[in-house]
């Protein structure tokens, strides 16, 4: 009977204890969800109070990362802040895009966003949809440039198209990534075909070309200033309307009388639901970056080309080459 008793006891205080810490649990989780909103309203009026990290959803190297870099420099002189650039590659842009697309919507991880955040989504190779992202503003808008290798025998663009004609299918293209609409604009216009490879991000590309493996690139004029300068690319045509400035003496394919006209744009994102005073902050220390000596002397000397775009005007962009980009895709897909 007492051994009874003494069983009856322990469970009744068991019962009431658990009871007691989900009474305990609950009045917590009420009192955290009920402080939680004013203590991230208070968290976005200090913005930013540690340090910010920068995703780069390509590898080093390349002309997105360097975007990436310089843009850290600047913010932390803005923003009076550590800011680590943080590659992380994988399946074109989509694995760093969607990391930071997955980060708390606090402002202290963002993403360099590339034309991919458009192309991805609309051929379904990204788990994200492009509107999912907050785009803040833009710095940099460059064309594809077509390279060879600094002694191929290909001496211009005719002789490259000639061949590429001839080879029936068989010549390769090393892409930074893919979809390539660079390579897919190429195609359609010289009615040719190739053989693309991927790789992640300009960098790794551009090694196959000097090692012979493949045949040719298209890539940002910042991705292969070193290599053009050091004689180991050679440019043959330029994909803008207009001849790139460090590049006076490379045509512009429509000089050749093909109809390609193809840029990238790069920029910062950040989750759609980040707080509008903490985007606010990120979209001046961005338009503060394009006053900056030294981050427009970077570009400058880095053939990065230059354009800014606020947060209104990048998301304006993005919608425009959605709608661009739309059907030309959909037919890669069919």
């Amino acid at each position: 009977m007492k051994k009874s008793i003494i069983v009856f006891v322990s469970i009744f205080l068991s019962i009431l204890l658990i009871a007691t810490g989900c009474s305990s649990q609950q009045q917590s989780s009420g009192e955290t969800a009920k402080n939680s909103p004013s203590k991230e309203k208070k968290a976005a009026e200090t913005y930013p109070e540690k340090p910010i990290e920068i995703i780069v959803p390509f590898a080093p190297g390349g002309g997105t990362d360097a975007v990436g870099r310089a843009l850290a420099e600047s913010f932390k002189k803005t923003l009076n802040q550590d800011v680590v650039v943080v590659n992380k590659t994988g399946g074109s842009g989509a694995v760093g895009m969607q990391e930071g697309l997955s980060a708390q919507p606090d402002g202290y991880k963002l993403t360099v966003v590339t034309r991919e955040v458009t192309s991805l989504p609309i051929l379904k190779l990204a788990p994200f949809q492009t509107l999912d992202f907050k785009f803040v503003g833009s710095v940099n808008k460059d064309p594809g440039v077509l390279v060879v290798k600094g002694d191929s025998k290909y001496k211009t663009l005719e002789d490259f198209l000639a061949a590429l004609k001839d080879s029936k299918g068989k010549m390769k293209f090393a892409a930074s990534a893919v979809p390539n609409y660079y390579g897919i604009q190429l195609a359609k216009e010289s009615k040719s075909d190739f053989i693309t490879i991927p790789f992640q991000g300009a960098a790794p590309a551009i090694i196959e070309i000097l090692g012979g493996r493949v045949d040719f690139g298209l890539y940002n004029p910042g991705e292969i200033k070193a290599q053009l300068e050091s004689g180991e690319l050679r440019a043959l045509a330029v994909m803008s309307d207009e001849r790139f400035s460090g590049l006076k003496d490379v045509p512009t394919f429509k000089e050749k009388g093909l109809d390609i006209v193809s840029e990238t744009y790069r920029g910062i994102a950040v989750p759609k639901n980040t707080p509008e005073n903490v985007v606010k902050v990120l979209e001046d220390a961005i338009a503060k970056a394009k006053e900056d000596p030294a981050f427009t002397g970077f570009m400058e000397k880095s053939f990065l080309g230059q354009e800014y775009l606020d947060s209104k005007g990048f998301t304006a962009l993005v919608e425009k080459d959605m709608k661009l980009l739309g059907p030309l895709l959909e037919n890669i897909k069919k």
